[in-house]
């Protein structure tokens, strides 16, 4: 695993390098934000300046990260992007967490600073149309109404959602409810911040369930419940699902081991990488010491995105947020273009890769495409 960087990161000043071309970064590193997530979105971005700079830089200079940890905190992550205004890089990126995304896409569209988020998918990432967002992750809606036509095509009707309360997880369950009731299915909520684990078993008994899907953070209340659903005779059918993709990351294996196979859930990565992806699947894994999670890849995406934007329009901030219509880069995962899309009040990559994954059982260290969308 890469280790993170100091909070500044100019070399050995404290700040950052005047002769440089800046990023500021988000980034959640420290609990209770994702951690490891954080980890794969800067080992990706950390490849992509190491490639933009070994080919030259931006325009003669070396492009940059000023690294902020969010810890998944959006007061924190707004406070961040003030101080990164201030130290005057050309635009800011990054973060996973929605909520926290939100904060900073507010704060840096007031400021007139250009924000390409790397990883969060909520849908209402600003309350109002703004041309200086633009987004590489597909929207929840787009995700997770995909998420929902694989239950349904796998024959589940009666599906029971475990969730806390935060704006990212009403948002999902709203959005599978309304995509369920549409085709003839039902979804029933169950409260993962009142409930015992014992207690949402009992629950799924009771409405007759046949899949569960975990709205809730890791490793609390995930791996307490699927540990309790595994262990409980009543349930031995019933499809666990994760559709935000806690699965994905070496944690969720690390704390439940074969348990936490086939669960089912959203992984932006196509049936092939291209070649760049190839590569660069290459490099993220000698930098994290495992196998790269997509968003390593959004993170590498991300910077290739801004490089190129940089290389043309310079580092004026409002010449960047107008160029946003304009990118078309080969990245990882395809090519990268962004556009309007209804509901949607930032500039979007339309199409961004959608699959839905799991860990095989007979081999937890292996992932099955289950649906694409």
């Amino acid at each position: 695993m890469s280790t993170p960087p100091s909070l500044s990161s100019g070399p050995g000043t404290g700040r950052p390098d005047e002769s440089s071309c800046r990023i500021g970064v988000l980034v959640p590193l420290t609990r209770p934000g994702w951690a490891e997530a954080g980890q794969h979105l800067l080992a990706g971005m950390e490849l992509g300046v190491s490639d933009v700079n070994a080919a030259g830089g931006v325009g003669g200079r070396p492009l940059e990260l000023v690294v902020r940890d969010t810890a998944a905190d959006p007061e924190k992550a707004a406070a961040a992007v003030d101080e990164l205004a201030a130290l005057g890089v050309a635009a800011l990126a990054g973060e996973y967490h929605s909520v926290v995304a939100r904060a900073a896409a507010a704060r840096a569209d007031a400021l007139g600073l250009p924000y390409l988020c790397s990883s969060a998918v909520l849908d209402a990432l600003t309350e109002h149309p703004t041309e200086r967002v633009a987004r590489l992750a597909p929207p929840q809606s787009r995700g997770w109404r995909t998420y929902a036509d694989f239950l349904l095509g796998a024959g589940h009707r009666r599906i029971a959602v475990a969730a806390q309360r935060t704006v990212y997880w009403e948002a999902g369950t709203r959005i599978l409810r309304d995509h369920l009731a549409a085709r003839g299915g039902t979804l029933v909520e169950l409260d993962a911040s009142a409930l015992t684990p014992a207690a949402v078993c009992d629950a799924l008994v009771d409405h007759r369930a046949t899949a569960l899907l975990l709205l809730v953070g890791i490793p609390d209340p995930a791996v307490p419940i699927v540990t309790s659903v595994r262990r409980d005779p009543r349930l031995a059918g019933l499809l666990m699902g994760a559709p935000a993709g806690q699965p994905e990351f070496a944690e969720w294996a690390a704390a439940l081991g074969d348990d936490g196979a086939g669960i089912p859930f959203l992984r932006y990565l196509p049936e092939r990488l291209t070649p760049l992806g190839e590569r660069v699947a290459t490099g993220l894994r000698e930098r994290l010491g495992g196998a790269p999670s997509f968003v390593a890849f959004e993170g590498y995406d991300t910077v290739a995105v801004l490089a190129d934007v940089l290389r043309s329009q310079g580092a004026d901030r409002a010449r960047i947020a107008q160029a946003w219509p304009h990118v078309a880069v080969e990245g990882t995962r395809g090519r990268i273009e962004f556009a309007r899309t209804p509901g949607i009040g930032v500039r979007q990559w339309t199409r961004a890769p959608i699959q839905v994954v799991d860990r095989d059982p007979a081999e937890p260290g292996r992932f099955r495409v289950l649906h694409a969308g």
